[in-house]
């Protein structure tokens, strides 16, 4: 398996997201949409109303969420769709962690659980990987 350079035009967008925004950003593609209490419902934290709100401004200035108005309520949206988001994050983390080596990447996770891995598992991973071959020929 060779390794893969990312390059520097994959850089994500949501790498600077802070913790609290990860978690935000989290909430609101789990729900699809979200005011502000009802992403303060579901943290665990002991954050004021006005914090989230300001943390989902940011979060629109930045261009990750937008709002609609709903009465006198603002619902909060992501802006892109969450697949995008993953591969964006992937990419990132792969760069950052792994020098953009897909090949690393696999090795640290089936090296690290493969005795946590069914057959079924370790089937399906082969059939990508042979997949991938036949695509590239």
């Amino acid at each position: 398996m060779s390794a893969r350079k990312i390059t520097g035009s994959d850089k994500s967008p949501h790498a600077s997201l802070s913790k609290r925004e990860r978690q935000i950003m989290d909430i609101l593609y789990r729900l699809g949409k979200a005011t502000a209490g009802d992403v303060m419902d579901q943290l665990s934290t002991d954050k004021t109303y006005s914090t989230i709100r300001s943390q989902l401004r940011t979060l629109e200035d930045k261009g990750h969420v937008r709002h609609e108005e709903h009465g006198l309520r603002y619902v909060y949206i992501p802006t892109a769709p969450r697949g995008a988001v993953r591969q964006s994050a992937l990419r990132h983390l792969v760069d950052t962690f792994f020098g953009g080596s897909t090949e690393k990447v696999v090795t640290a996770l089936i090296g690290s659980d493969a005795a946590n891995l069914s057959d079924e598992e370790l089937d399906r991973v082969a059939r990508l990987i042979d997949k991938a071959k036949k695509e590239r020929q």
